[in-house]
């Protein structure tokens, strides 16, 4: 498609996203091409041409015949990410995680093992697509994977023995409920690392900018609306791929097509996961726009006395 031209291609510029992020579904379309499986096969060469291409959209030296859709690409670091870690690789190396996470019957140690190995995977995720700008320093890191790690397993072992120890539970109903208790385990974590990792922002403040990007000030307000965004986000996640699962399998496991197969159960419960995961990873990031918008007369009174905009916006982060 020639740059211009009509489809789904939106016209390229340089460091901003294709689609309008003050939509949701312009903010769900961006992030379903960051999140996309397929770029992970992306050979040496292929990626060298595309920083070639980039260079000489720059310096506006684009050979003749070069499509729009050809020029739509996402500049990052120039390291390579390795791949379990990229956004893109997050659903296909994060589902068996996700499955082992709601293994019925589990032990003490598989219990601590998968959610060990899910938080683990979070935080190397976290620490490779962190913003290499202003990095924070690693024992931050290390104090949200610690944190995220122990509030989980804590969890996750606590609710298990409560279920075991609860007579009034039939095992049928035991084993249900069983099922559900990575949710709580996997979400509390999840707003524990976001806390633990981000908590010099709420002292700091992060920086708010005008229309235009400038600078205006640092907001600890701001910060505070960035951490609850993303603290949701964190919470909404897990809801599908941790909770639709359990309740699939519990209501086939009483049909003919798992009934008298228990083949089929691990197969099935690994394809429910993958679909929950793939629908739920671009709906939950999309939730809110990475350039959030706040009333400039909510802010602090220095924020308001350094410009006449009426609002003014914010980096949310992942």
């Amino acid at each position: 498609m020639a740059a211009g031209g009509k489809g789904d291609y939106p016209l390229f510029a340089l460091g901003k996203p294709r689609f309008d992020q003050s939509t949701f579904y312009g903010r769900f379309r961006h992030f379903l091409d960051i999140i996309d499986p397929r770029t992970l096969f992306v050979t040496e060469s292929r990626l060298k041409a595309a920083v070639q291409l980039l260079e000489d959209y720059k310096h506006g030296t684009l050979p003749t015949g070069v499509s729009n859709q050809q020029a739509i690409l996402h500049p990052d670091t120039n390291e390579k990410i390795l791949m379990p870690f990229r956004m893109s690789g997050y659903i296909p190396f994060g589902t068996p995680i996700v499955v082992g996470l709601l293994l019925p019957q589990q032990t003490f140690g598989t219990t601590v093992f998968w959610q060990w190995l899910n938080q683990s995977h979070n935080a190397c995720v976290n620490y490779a697509n962190r913003n290499a700008t202003k990095p924070p320093p690693v024992s931050q890191f290390i104090l949200g994977y610690i944190g995220a790690v122990t509030s989980a397993v804590s969890i996750a072992v606590g609710l298990n023995v409560f279920i075991k120890r609860a007579n009034r539970f039939s095992p049928a109903t035991r084993l249900l409920i069983q099922r559900f208790v990575p949710f709580p385990a996997v979400a509390a974590a999840n707003v524990c690392n976001v806390v633990l990792m981000r908590h010099n922002e709420l002292e700091e403040g992060i920086s708010v900018l005008d229309m235009d990007g400038n600078v205006i000030g640092s907001s600890r307000i701001a910060a505070r609306h960035a951490l609850m965004e993303t603290a949701l986000t964190r919470i909404v996640l897990p809801i599908p791929i941790l909770v639709l699962p359990p309740i699939v399998m519990s209501l086939l496991e009483k049909t003919w097509i798992l009934k008298g197969r228990p083949r089929l159960t691990l197969p099935m419960h690994s394809l429910l996961c993958l679909a929950a995961f793939g629908f739920a990873l671009p709906v939950a990031i999309s939730l809110f726009p990475q350039m959030s918008e706040i009333e400039t007369s909510k802010l602090e009174p220095e924020i308001k006395i350094a410009t006449s905009s009426k609002s003014v916006f914010y980096n949310k982060g992942l």
